[in-house]
């Protein structure tokens, strides 16, 4: 954590700021040598097993982000593998303080529809350069020439997930199958045949309420908790 810090700060106060089942946050203060204002920073400290993974994938998510509209998300300044807990990885990026509030809506569309309409893939394809995760769950962010071969990789990926926690369901499996081979193909192929094309947008990844807040004071809308990949923009 301290080579990812300013250089000769001097720690002032660490707090925690709540946790998850997978994380432990926590609000880093310190005193950078030679300047009077002091700095805040966030950490979130990964418990899962697949740490490493997560961190990684949180952090390049959230810089591709922050890429495209930086106001509304916060600054990643680093990752790595905490020294006295070996086997404990961390996140830390800029403090943002936000408020128990949602955004207005309108402003929070707004954001999202700018980072949207700002980004570019890198490879003109659908996924990312990495596996990313929604919670723990993990994307296969593998990329794809089209839209329809990555959804119904996603969908086929959580339906065997669904099974694989309840066991064997056969009207499940039958429904499952029908989804993947008529419905998706009817719904999504159309939008990329006879000449049309899907531009890929950067999405988070793992948008809901939870993962919004405001920021105090200003009512900014703050994005974190990203999960990215490039998709159709109405997935979101």
């Amino acid at each position: 954590m301290f080579s990812v810090l300013p250089k000769d700060c001097q720690i002032v106060w660490v707090t925690t700021r709540g946790a998850s089942f997978w994380a432990v946050n926590y609000k880093i203060t310190v005193q950078p040598l030679g300047e009077e204002t002091e700095q805040s920073y966030f950490m979130k400290v990964f418990l899962h097993n697949r740490g490493r993974e997560m961190v990684k994938a949180e952090y390049e998510s959230t810089k591709a982000w922050h890429n495209v509209v930086p106001g509304n998300v916060a600054n990643p300044i680093g990752w790595g593998e905490l020294v006295n807990k070996p086997g404990r990885w961390f996140l830390l990026l800029e403090f943002r303080d936000m408020a128990d509030e949602m955004p207005p809506a309108s402003d929070f569309i707004a954001v999202v529809a700018a980072g949207h309409k700002a980004s570019v893939s890198p490879t003109g394809k659908f996924g990312f350069h990495l596996t990313t995760f929604a919670g723990d769950q993990a994307n296969d962010n593998r990329w794809c020439d089209t839209w329809e071969a990555w959804f119904t990789r996603a969908m086929r990926n959580t339906m065997e997930a669904e099974l694989r926690v309840h066991g064997p369901h056969p009207e499940l499996e039958a429904l499952s199958e029908k989804i993947l081979s008529r419905v998706i193909p009817r719904l999504l192929r159309p939008m990329e045949t006879n000449g049309r094309k899907l531009r890929p947008s950067l999405l988070h990844g793992d948008l809901w309420h939870g993962n919004v807040g405001a920021e105090h004071g200003t009512g900014v809308p703050i994005i974190y908790d990203c999960g990215c990949f490039f998709g159709q923009n109405e997935c979101a």
